[in-house]
C-alpha cells in the first residue's frame, strides 16, 4: 500500500509544468487563477499558456480555462512534418481536473491552408450545457517552417 501511494505522489509530481503565476480571488476565498507554461512536446519553439482556476476545499467547477499560445524559440519543417495532420489533430497535453473524470485536454491542429497551429484546450465533461473550450493560433509565418505558396 505504500509502495503505491508513493508511486501516485510520483506520478503526480512528474506532471507538473512550469507554474509562471497564482493569483488569489480575494481575501475571504480559496480559490486563485493558476497560469502554467506548457510546451508542445513536439514542437519546442511553441509555448502554451493556460489560465484556470484552482479551488482548494471546494466543490466548485473547473472546467472554464483560457490558452493562449506563441511562438517562443524556432519552429522547423521536420517538426512540422512529424505532427499529425488529420483533422482532430492530436492530444499534445493532458490534466485532470476532478476525480470525476474530468480532464483539461490541448489538442494540436494543423491548418495546412493557413500554415497555422490551431490549439485547442477544452474540458472532457459538460459544464452547465457545454464544454468549456478556447482556441489560440500559432502562424508559422516568419519561421523556417514556412512555405511560399505553391512550394508545398
Amino acid at each position: 500500500m505504500k509502495k503505491l501511494v508513493l508511486l501516485s505522489l510520483l506520478a503526480l509530481t512528474g506532471c507538473g509544468g512550469d507554474d509562471v503565476a497564482k493569483v488569489s480571488l480575494g481575501l475571504f476565498t480559496t480559490k486563485d487563477v493558476v497560469i502554467d507554461a506548457r510546451q508542445d512536446p513536439k514542437i519546442p519553439g511553441v509555448t502554451c499558456y493556460i489560465s484556470r482556476i484552482e479551488a482548494d476545499l471546494s466543490l466548485a467547477d473547473p472546467s472554464d480555462m483560457s490558452i493562449a499560445c506563441r511562438q517562443t524559440g524556432p519552429i522547423s519543417a521536420a517538426e512540422i512534418a512529424s505532427i499529425d495532420k488529420s483533422k482532430g489533430g492530436e492530444v499534445v497535453y493532458k490534466e485532470s481536473l476532478s476525480i470525476l473524470f474530468k480532464n483539461l485536454k490541448v489538442r494540436r491542429i494543423y491548418d495546412a491552408e493557413h500554415q497555422t497551429l490551431l490549439y485547442l484546450s477544452y474540458s472532457t465533461k459538460e459544464s452547465s450545457g457545454s464544454h468549456k473550450h478556447a482556441l489560440s493560433a500559432v502562424p508559422l509565418y516568419g519561421t523556417q517552417a514556412w512555405q511560399q505558396a505553391g512550394t508545398n
